[in-house]
């Protein structure tokens, strides 16, 4: 047992939080995801819901300050404007851990296409739909 590290974080999810580098992408997506044809390394947390998974994660890791966007959720086909409330719940979730960074959005299959290129991807419980949202990596900053 170590302190202060969120209990549903296990040793392969921290693992591959300590190995990325700054830029790398993390998608934690929902259920219907498919993931595993993805191609990242995959780790699962069945059980857990996204925004929880989302709490988390951003317990130990930084989002990217130097670029525009850095937390990109799935767009509603049909209806880019819509905001799910599971997205709602992401960007209150980001700007609580992360003050100043917003929450994007990117259609459905550019979102797809950007998670087969990034570093690893969490699959969790999320039943809610569009319960997806990719994480850019950032700096720790000296104090």
């Amino acid at each position: 047992m170590l302190k202060n590290i969120p209990p549903i974080l296990g040793p392969d999810l921290l693992g591959i939080l300590r190995a990325m580098g700054h830029g790398d992408e993390i998608a934690i997506v929902d259920a219907n995801y498919p993931a595993d044809a993805a191609g990242p390394a995959l780790v699962r947390l069945d059980g857990v819901s996204a925004t929880d998974a989302l709490d988390a994660i951003l317990t130990l890791m930084p989002l990217d300050d130097f670029v525009d966007d850095a937390a990109f959720c799935m767009q509603v086909v049909g209806d880019a404007n819509r905001r799910e409330p599971v997205m709602d719940e992401f960007e209150a979730i980001v700007k609580r851990r992360e003050p100043g960074i917003g929450l994007a959005s990117l259609e459905r299959f550019a979102f797809y296409e950007r998670v087969k290129t990034g570093y690893a991807i969490v699959q969790t419980g999320e039943r809610r739909l569009y319960g997806n949202i990719l994480l850019k990596k950032g700096v720790i900053r000296p104090a």
